[in-house]
């Protein structure tokens, strides 16, 4: 396997650890949990919001658990690509304001995106 493949996979996934652990589970980034107040204030309470924040936070941990992992690969890009684009789009519609880069995070999204899909789907099987 490339070198290349293998550093931007650790990247990737020290970007899913980083937003899980610190920003959400432990929560220093709090504006994640503000986030989903605001998109589930009709539906949650500010406790059950606290909780999804952890959860999420947590399921981004497993995600890079995963991605280091290298079961499954072809997959795991694919649902990266799905879960940060449609995050991205739900909170560019729905609360840009609150967001650290404003509209720009989309553009970021789809730059990630678009890192993950070279990575897995172009470099992984490249001779470099």
């Amino acid at each position: 396997m490339p070198l290349l493949y293998k550093i931007s996979t650790y990247f990737i996934a020290l970007v899913w650890l980083i937003n899980g652990l610190f920003a959400k589970v432990l929560n220093f980034v709090p504006h994640h949990e503000i986030i989903v107040q605001t998109i589930f204030q009709d539906f949650l309470s500010l406790e059950t919001s606290f909780y999804l924040t952890k959860f999420i936070g947590i399921s981004e941990i497993i995600l890079a658990i995963w991605i280091i992992s290298g079961y499954k690969s072809r997959l795991i890009a694919i649902l990266q690509i799905i879960l940060v684009l449609t995050m991205n789009i739900i909170e560019f519609v729905l609360v840009d304001d609150l967001l650290l880069f404003g509209k720009w995070n989309l553009l970021i999204a789809l730059f990630f995106s678009f890192f993950i899909y070279c990575n897995e789907f172009v470099w992984k099987n490249k001779q470099m």
